[in-house]
C-alpha cells in the first residue's frame, strides 16, 4: 500500500480542488443561464413543459428553416456599467451569456459592443440590441437615425430607455422613454394583460403573463403612436410594459422587464425577447425557438 507524506497529501488536494474549480469554471462558461440571482425576492417558480409548448405552438417549421438559410442574422449587444445589486441589472453578465445562446441559432453571427456600438458594428448589423443604462444625445441619433431609416432593428430592454435628459428626442425613436427620477416604478409580481397585442406576431400564443420584475411609467413620449403589445396596471390604469414602433423600414421594439438576472432564463420572457430580435430584424419570429428552454428554469 503506498504511503503519502502530509506534503504530498496537500499538493494532491490542491491539484483535485483545481480541477474541480476548472471543471466548473467551464460548465458555467457553457452555460446559457445567467450565473447570479438576487438573494432577495426569491425567483419565481418555473414554468412548465405545456406552457412553454402552447407558447411556441404554431410555428411554421418550413418558414423558420428557409429564413434561416437565406442569409445571416447579424446582432450586436450592447451592454454597459452595472448599476444595481445582486443579479439585478447585470448588463455584463447578460453580454456573456446571450451570444453563446444566440449563436446556437443556425447563420445567426453576433458582436458586442460596451456602451454604444462602433460605426462599422452599426453599418454591419441587421438588429442591435440594448440592455445598459440608457442615453440619447445627438451623437447617438446620428448614429441610430440612419441605421433605422436603411431598415435596421434595434430592441431596448427594461432601463436602456433612459435618455437621461435627451428623453424627448429618444421617445420620438423608440416611442416611449424615461427621465432618470421623475418616472414611476415598482418591483413585484407583474401580471401583464398581453391582449393589446392579440394580432402582433411577437405575442402569438400569449393572453397573459405573469412575471416577477420591474414596472416602469409616467414615461416620455405619446402612447397613441406605439404599437401596444402587453400592460400592467400600475396606479390603477393599464401603462405600456411591451410594445413595437416602426420608424421608416426600420423597427423597434421595447421590454420593459428584464430588471432581475432570472427574467433572461424564463422561457416566456426569453420567448418574447428573442421574437422581438427577430421581427426588428425583419426575419421568421420562430427563428429562435429552438433556444428557448435551453437552460432555461422549465421542469
Amino acid at each position: 500500500m503506498t504511503r503519502y507524506s502530509h506534503t504530498q497529501l496537500v499538493r494532491i488536494f490542491g491539484v483535485l480542488l483545481l480541477l474541480f474549480a476548472g471543471g466548473q469554471s467551464a460548465r458555467a462558461q457553457e452555460s446559457f443561464r445567467m450565473p447570479v440571482y438576487a438573494d432577495e425576492p426569491a425567483p419565481p417558480p418555473p414554468r412548465s413543459q405545456a406552457e412553454v409548448k402552447q407558447l411556441l405552438a404554431g410555428a411554421d417549421e418550413a418558414v423558420a428553416k428557409e429564413d434561416a438559410a437565406a442569409r445571416p442574422l447579424r446582432i450586436v449587444l450592447v451592454a454597459g456599467p452595472k448599476d444595481h445589486g445582486k443579479g439585478e441589472h447585470d448588463y455584463p453578465a447578460w453580454q456573456e451569456v446571450w451570444p453563446r445562446l444566440l449563436k446556437q441559432a443556425p447563420n445567426t453571427e453576433v458582436e458586442t459592443a460596451w456602451e454604444f456600438p462602433s460605426p462599422k458594428q452599426i453599418e454591419w448589423a441587421d438588429v442591435l440590441v440594448f440592455f445598459q443604462r440608457g442615453r440619447w444625445n445627438d451623437e447617438r441619433a446620428a448614429a441610430i437615425d440612419p441605421f433605422l431609416a436603411r431598415g435596421g432593428g434595434a430592441v431596448y430592454i427594461h432601463w436602456a430607455v433612459d435618455g437621461q435628459g435627451g428623453q424627448e428626442e429618444f421617445a420620438k425613436r423608440i416611442g416611449l422613454a424615461s427621465l432618470g427620477g421623475s418616472i414611476r416604478y415598482r418591483h413585484g409580481e407583474m401580471n401583464i394583460d398581453m391582449h393589446p397585442g392579440a394580432d402582433h406576431p411577437i405575442a402569438r400564443n400569449f393572453d397573459r403573463l405573469d412575471i416577477l420584475d420591474e414596472a416602469y411609467w409616467k414615461l416620455t413620449g405619446d402612447p397613441t403612436k406605439i404599437d401596444l403589445i402587453g400592460t400592467s396596471i400600475e396606479d390603477g390604469e393599464p401603462q405600456p410594459i411591451f410594445w413595437t414602433v416602426e420608424r421608416g423600414r426600420g423597427r423597434v421594439f421595447v421590454s420593459i422587464p428584464g430588471h432581475y438576472a432570472w427574467a433572461f432564463d424564463d422561457p416566456a420572457f426569453r420567448t418574447l425577447l428573442l421574437r422581438g430580435i427577430a421581427w426588428s430584424a425583419r426575419r421568421d419570429v420562430d427563428r429562435f425557438n429552438d433556444l428557448v428552454t435551453l437552460d432555461a428554469r422549465v421542469e
